[in-house]
């Protein structure tokens, strides 16, 4: 029977990639010459040019602006942010035969955050070793989005 993950899952899933690009080290990201939209766009574009599927997109920035009240926050963190998750057969096959729990990585996200007027796309650092397949695929995901 197929599993699926649950909303709650997927927007608590999505708010921890989000909440770790505060820290440098922990994401790669890069500005985004154009407007919030038009990075959606080209995130979307660049991920379905490569024969992926688009699995879910998680509306981050819009979840915490609703509920911010509700958790008794006033703070803005973000005009926009979405998360892009999906997976690539060929690559995740090539890492977990490397090591199945490498499946704890699973599904990858590319995020597209707008914050003080500054658009940004960006997804996690992958460790060393068999993840960096993975890494190399969302570096150049974000790449072809920014128009390199």
């Amino acid at each position: 029977m197929k599993r699926e993950m649950t909303m709650n899952k997927l927007l608590t899933l999505a708010a921890f990639m989000i909440a770790g690009t505060a820290a440098a080290q922990d994401a790669v990201t890069v500005p985004f010459d154009g407007s919030f939209d038009d990075a959606t766009f080209a995130v979307e574009n660049a991920i379905i040019g490569r024969g992926l599927v688009i699995d879910y997109v998680s509306h981050v920035g819009e979840m915490l602006n609703r509920t911010g009240a509700d958790v008794g926050s006033d703070v803005t963190l973000f005009e926009a942010a979405d998360v892009f998750l999906f997976c690539s057969a060929q690559v995740s096959r090539a890492v977990m035969e490397a090591d199945p729990m490498n499946i704890a990585h699973c599904p990858y996200g590319i995020f597209v955050a707008e914050r003080e007027g500054v658009v940004q796309i960006g997804h996690r650092i992958y460790p060393d070793g068999p993840m960096q397949q993975v890494q190399t695929l969302l570096d150049d995901i974000v790449q072809d989005a920014i128009g390199n």
